[in-house]
This record gives structure tokens, sequence and C-alpha cells, in this order.
């Protein structure tokens, strides 16, 4: 061993150390506590990125802490491997999707290994192998049994570029998540599973993870939207054939007496009704179905509507309403009709601006008068008191509600009801590289499921790409089966699942994953699950996160298990983000083709000026990436790691910096020298105080890893090694400081660590070692820091011994320059002291 610190060849042999005692890898033991450790699996997309590298950190530094707390840790890893991308660079390439990915795949793992990660690789699952989704199918199967699943035709978010339909968590803005490109609507017969039947358990479980961040509880909680309204029916002023009323539901019904038009979806029966024969309303249709069908893309869409020329009474007054059909109204949501009050619903509003209806006011804030009140371009969507409304004028919204909903009641008109802004789960796709539904198409007996000692269903592996659509449609031979009811002539069904399946289930297989009979053994899955931390982004809120939470209500249904929700704790990390950079013609430069020198930023090629932008996530568009292999290369994994765990909380966003990361390295290189060296810099140091600061450091950096405040960890870490480095007293208190700082800083930088601990001496890796504790008695200092305050102000601290008492307090208050100088010769009225923490000095 040198004095100099050789990364490459430290860390690759710890690595190996670290394969060849299996240090990860594990299995149940009733005798240990377990704990679960899991990161959101990567896509193989060939290439880590340095979000990959703080998200997989976060789970390594986690499972390293808890493993040596004397945990039973499992932190596996595994590939989220089916989707478009595969399918596209099969287009782009001439390669298969199997292919490219096992491929990516083969480069990503030893990216990962490279950066060291305490992974169980025993475990290591692949979503797009057989193996996988033959237990997924068994799912589905069993789903079915138990009306789960079902098929439909639909309203679909339509994805033209990559001719796909689209949940409508995947559009975003009104477009494709991946594509970009604008989501269109249309009917297809689609295979959906019924979240919407566990809408209330999702609910109810959200109010039992409190370990979860509340900004996803709170997206979740509006996603499934459950909300309180009235159904109820408006009749015609002339029917339409043998159609005489219209079933609206509101959740507004105190706004009943400002309606002032009543909206159907472009795919309500009276809508397809009055477009036979009429191109007009044909043609408005096919316009309305360029939008998706999610509410983020109606939100987005320019309100547009087509008026019937039908009209509906009033139910409370001797008026008539006009009936549109209007582009923001969704079939699939109520009744796919509303009753719409412009003044008190901002969609509303402003549709009743562009088509010229009335705009009339009936809730009105509290202390306002109703003749003063308008509305302009806002809509009023506040409490108050009732106003315009008849005999519903000064009561509160909540009253007014229930009195419209009694007297509809009463009436026979409708009823108060419950509705939910969740919609049951599409997953059907109409693509190749995913898991094929495991159905059969017969003329005589319908869907008939595949017969599960015929599973898995296979994908053909002979497949044309250059054609448009589905490569499995299109596919001469694969499709067509004997009917395993009848023996006729059949047709498989050629969607495959929604990606999102796979990643619905895989912490399930972790626990299992070689088990060929089923997707996992319910007795490992009872030990292992929940998973005590999870981590990934936040962006996962309302599609992974929710999907995963209904699986596992599915799973319970269906008796494979016997947990309602997998994951008890959950942490969402921030983006990487870096300055980026333009050359004089505005294109984008890649960090590496920049260099800052005296005050100013160049282009390396060219030596001319680069304009420096804001700093922003990093993207392949703008090149403000940084490649983590390069990084790893130049400063070693423990850098990195030391470098996203010190420079701010993990929750927010990092800036990602060259002079922060080769602040990491300096580090690394002096905590290796120091220790290697093992001579103070100065002189012999209070040993009293080190004691102290040793154990403080043990007790405060524990609390802060279990708090997931890793950064506070770290600098209680490097304020013990700068007194360790100038301390030169009793040597073997030093060896102790110097164990305690080895062992904390290990699930940080594991390598070095090793390196160090073996320096010092132990026979043993630091990864098998125990968990420091503090000596309690030790957490106290003898003295204080105290605060003085002059009327209020900050003016000075004192340190003082532990529980001096009143007079000594005062006397060193008032002893201070600085409190003398604000004194400003004056008598103190009194002296106020709070034991061990203010003086408040009055005068």
């Amino acid at each position: 061993m040198t004095d100099r610190y050789n990364v490459r060849e430290t860390e690759a042999r710890w690595q190996k150390a670290w394969t060849d005692k299996k240090s990860f890898e594990v299995t149940e033991d009733a005798a240990k506590p377990k704990y679960y450790v899991l990161g959101m699996f990567p896509y193989p997309s060939g290439n880590l990125h340095m979000g990959h590298i703080l998200n997989y950190t976060l789970t390594d530094v986690v499972a390293r802490f808890k493993k040596a707390q004397g945990f039973n840790v499992l932190n596996p890893m595994g590939w989220d491997a089916f989707g478009l991308p595969a399918e596209n660079a099969a287009l782009e390439r001439g390669v298969h999707p199997a292919d490219w990915t096992q491929k990516n795949i083969a480069a990503m793992k030893e990216q990962m290994q490279r950066a060291g990660f305490a992974i169980d690789w025993k475990r290591e699952i692949t979503v797009c192998i057989p193996e996988y989704y033959k237990h997924e199918q068994k799912y589905f199967l069993d789903f079915l049994k138990a009306g789960l699943a079902y098929q439909k035709e639909s309203s679909v978010n339509w994805d033209p570029v990559d001719n796909c339909v689209l949940a409508n968590e995947q559009v975003v803005d009104g477009k494709g998540w991946r594509s970009g490109a604008p989501v269109e609507r249309r009917k297809l017969k689609q295979w959906f599973l019924k979240i919407t039947d566990f809408a209330d358990d999702l609910l109810d479980g959200l109010q039992t993870l409190d370990k979860w961040p509340e900004k996803v509880r709170l997206m979740q909680e509006n996603w499934i939207g459950k909300s309180k309204g009235l159904q109820f029916r408006f009749d015609l002023k002339t029917p339409l054939k043998d159609i005489t009323e219209i079933e609206v539901y509101t959740t507004r019904p105190d706004t009943i007496f400002g309606m002032s038009f009543l909206a159907i979806s472009p795919d309500h029966p009276i809508a397809k009704t009055l477009a036979e024969g009429n191109d007009g309303i044909t043609d408005f249709i096919a316009k309305c179905h360029k939008i998706g069908t999610s509410e983020a893309a109606l939100e987005t869409a320019e309100k547009i509507g087509f008026d019937t020329g039908l009209e509906v009474k009033h139910p409370f007054e001797d008026k008539t309403l006009p009936v549109y059909i209007a582009n923001f109204v969704l079939m699939d949501y109520g009744t796919g009709a509303v009753f719409a009050c412009p003044a008190h619903d901002q969609r509303d509003l402003d549709f009743a601006r562009k088509y010229s209806l009335n705009v009339i006011p009936v809730v009105i804030p509290d202390g306002e008068d109703g003749r003063d009140f308008a509305i302009d371009d806002e809509a009023y969507t506040d409490t108050g008191k009732l106003y315009n409304s008849d005999f519903l004028n000064g009561m509160t919204v909540d009253d007014a509600k229930a009195e419209v909903i009694k007297r509809i009641e009463a009436a026979g008109k409708g009823k108060g009801t419950t509705q939910y802004r969740l919609r049951d789960w599409g997953v059907s796709r109409q693509r190749y590289w995913g898991c094929p539904v495991p159905v059969i198409h017969c003329p005589d007996c319908g869907a008939v499921p595949v017969p599960e000692d015929q599973l898995p269903v296979t994908l053909p592996t002979d497949v044309d790409f250059s054609k448009p659509g589905n490569p499995i449609a299109n596919h001469p031979t694969w499709k067509h089966v004997k009917c395993p009811a009848c023996g006729t002539d059949a047709t498989r069904e050629t969607d495959t699942f929604d990606t999102f399946f796979e990643s619905s289930w895989y912490q399930f297989r972790y626990c299992d994953p070689h088990n060929e009979a089923q997707g996992f053994d319910k007795g490992k899955a009872a030990y292992w699950m929940p998973v005590d931390q999870y981590v990934g982004g936040i962006e996962h809120a309302v599609m992974h996160l929710l999907y995963a939470r209904f699986f596992t209500l599915a799973l319970k249904k269906c008796g494979h298990i016997d947990l309602a929700e997998p994951f008890a704790a959950l942490f969402t990390q921030g983006m990487i983000s870096h300055e980026t950079y333009k050359d004089e013609k505005g294109n984008w430069l890649y960090p590496e083709e920049v260099k800052k020198e005296d005050g100013k930023t160049i282009h390396v090629a060219t030596g001319t000026p680069v304009k420096v932008g804001r700093v922003e996530k990093m993207s392949k568009s703008k090149k403000n990436a940084v490649d983590p292999l390069k990084i790893l290369d130049n400063y070693g994994a423990d850098a990195v790691r030391l470098f996203m765990m010190s420079d701010s909380p993990p929750e927010r966003d990092l800036g990602w910096s060259e002079a922060g990361i080769e602040g990491a390295w300096k580090y690394v290189n002096r905590l290796h020298r120091m220790v290697v060296q093992d001579a103070p810099q100065t002189g012999a140091g209070d040993a009293e105080e080190l004691r102290r600061k040793i154990h403080q450091t043990i007790h405060g950096a524990t609390q802060d890893l279990e708090k997931f405040h890793f950064n506070k960890a770290v600098a209680r870490l490097r304020e013990l090694s700068n007194l360790l480095e100038d301390f030169g007293g009793d040597k073997s208190l030093r060896r102790e400081g110097l164990n305690a700082l080895v062992q904390i800083f290990a699930p940080v930088i594991p390598h070095l660590a090793e390196e160090l601990w073996a320096h010092l001496g132990h026979k043993t890796l630091v990864i098998d070692s125990p968990w420091p504790v503090a000596d309690e008695s030790l957490l106290q200092s003898d003295s204080v820091t105290m605060a003085i305050q002059v009327n209020g102000k900050l003016r000075a601290t004192i340190t003082l011994p532990r529980d001096a008492t009143k007079e000594t307090a005062e006397k060193a208050a008032l002893d201070d320059a600085s409190v003398q100088k604000a004194i400003d010769g004056k008598t103190p009225k009194k002296v106020i002291v709070v034991p061990n923490r203010i003086v408040n000095v009055v005068v």
C-alpha cells in the first residue's frame, strides 16, 4: 500500500472483494430484521446518465447503512426492458429489439458494477424475457376470472407518431409523453383493468402512507378525484326521436340558477344521432377527435362547440337553455353531459365568452353586494353566499347543494351520488415489443383465455417493422390458432400490455426471481414485503406508483399476497442540473467543449466567446449532460458519490459543477493521506473535546442518515476529520476517531472506506462491521454557546459552562464588548436569563 491513492486500482480491487465474498447476496433469515430498499429500475437505453447514478447512490447509501445496523438487506436491480424505444431502434438501426435490449443491458450492468453499487445481482430480472412475463400473463388471467379485467370499445388517446394508444396519464399537455405529438381521439376495442373498483381503497390507503411525501399523496388523491354531486335529468323541449331527456352529472348543483347552456360529449348518443345525415356535426365531431381524451389535453385545447338546435327545460325556472356539443366534455366521465354555469367554472366561462352566452353570478363572496359583483375574464370558484338563485338566496354553497339535491330527488328527476375522476386503466397497446395479451378470439366462443399450461404466449421473432401499424397484427402466421374451447379457427389477441404492467409487480418478483412455477412464493413475499424504502422520481406519482398500488390490491384479491400497500416509505430525489452553453451562432455546446479562464467562458475549439445560459435539468437536447463514465474514469465512484451526497439535500435538484467534483476528489485524497500517513498536522489538541466530538458525530450522523439528511451527515464527518487531522495527543483516541470516521463514511465512499479500514489493521471488511454506537454520556458538551440580545436584537454570543448560574451568565453578558456598545452607557432595566440558551438585556 502506497501513500498515493490509486483510485482505479483500489475501487476495482474492493469491488472484486465484495463479489468474491458475496457481500450483497441475501436469503430470507427469520433471525434477522429485514430491510428492503429499492430504486425504480431503469430502461436499458445503453448508457447510464447522472440521474441513474444519483438514484442508485441514494439506495446504495441506505443499503450499506442498514446492513451495518444489523438488517438483512435486499437491494436488487432489474431492467424495464419492454417499450417503444427498442422498437424504434429496430426501425432506425435494422436490429431486432431483443438484440438491442440485451446489448444495452450488458453495457449498463457493467457501468453499474463500476460504480460499486451494493446490489444482489443474483436477483437480477429482465421483464422482456418469457421467464418473467409468463407470470404476468397468468396474473392477467386471474384478474379476468375475478372480474378485474375486461374488453370494451372506447375512446382512446392515439399517438399518431408512435401509432399507439396512450393512457390518460401518458398524455402531457395534449401530447404523447414520449413522441411529443398532438394526441388524437379514436374508438378502439381495448383491454382494461378495473382500477376503479379499488378507488376508495386507494384513497384510504394514502392515509396509511405517512412515510410518503405529502405532495405525492395529494397528487394521487387529486387524480382519483372522489367527488359528491348530483346526477339528474333535464327534459328536452322537443324530443329527439324517442329521446326525451338528457342526464347530467354535476359537483356544483348549487349553481343551477347560473346555468346558461348544456354541453354533451362528441361521443354522446345524442351527438351520434344528430350526426346522421348532418355533415356539419359529423365534421365537428371529427375535429374534436383530433384532441386526446385526457383532461390535460382538453384543458389546454381551445374550447369549441356546435349548437345542436336542441333546448332543455330548466328544472326550477320557466325557461329553456341551448344544448351544445362541446369538445371539453368526456363521455367516460359522469354521463357525458354537463350543465354549464360560466360565472363559476373557467372552462364554461371561456366557452360562454366565445359563443356570447349569458354569464350569471350566483355565488358571491361573503360581505359583497351582489349588485356590484361581476365576472370579467376569471370565473369565481371560491365559497360564499347564494345570489340570483330564488329559494337558494342567502344560503352557503354546501347548504344550497343539499337543498337542490333534496328537491331534485323529491321530483323524481335524479339523486345525489359519488363520482371519481379516476378511469379504468387501459392496458392495450398496438405494438410489438411488449407482453402479449393471453387471449384468443373465437368467432363462436368470443374472447377465450389462453390455457395456463400454454403460457407463456411468446412474441414471434420474425417480424417486419417496415410496414406501418402493429407488427404482430401484420404477421402472416403467428396470430392464427385453434380455439382452445371448441377447436374452431381463431386468432390471437395482437395487442400487447402497457409497459407499466411489468413495473407494477416487479417488486414482488425480486423476492423470488428464479421461481419458474409462479411469479413469487407467497411466503418469501411475506418476508420481504413491503418495500421499506422506495426511491425514484416524482414524475411517476400518478402512473407507476398508482398502478403498482392497484396491482397489489388486485393480487391480494386473487389470493397471491396478504398485503395492501407495496411501498412503506417513498423518497423522491431531485434532478441533476448543469449550466447551458451556446456558441456565437446559437448552437448548444457540451460542457467539455467549454472552458473558463480569466473570468471568461470560451469555446475550446475556436476560442470564441460562449453564452452561459440558465442552470437546467441535464438533457441531450441542450447538451448540458455530463457523461458519468468519463467522470468515473477521471475521479472514481467515491468522489462522485461524495459530491452528490454532500452538495445539497437529496430531495432538491443537484447543480453539477466541475468545481464541486474537483473538491470532492481533493477531499477523498486528503482523507486517504490523513489515515495512511497517520500523522497529525499540528499539536496535541484537546482530548476531551475530540472524545465528545467522536460520539456526537456517531449519534448525529446516524440520525441524519435515517432521515435522508445525507449532506448533513457528510458535513459532520468533515468536521470530525478536521479535528482528527490536527490531533496529536492520545494515539488510541485518535485511532478510535479514525475507526468511527471510516465506518460512518463507508455508506457514502465505500471503496476508500474499505481501503482505510484495512490500513487501520482490521481483518474483516468494513461492509461486514457493525455500526458504531455512541456513548450517550458524551453527547452533551460541558459548555454551551448562549445568544445575547439587547432589547430583542442579537448582539453577541458567549460560551459558558453548562448549567452556569444566572449571576454568572448575566455578568458574562454585560461584560461583553459588543453588549457594552449596544447599551451605550445606559443602566439595564432588567436582565432575563434562559439557562443554557439566551440572555436578554432590556435597557
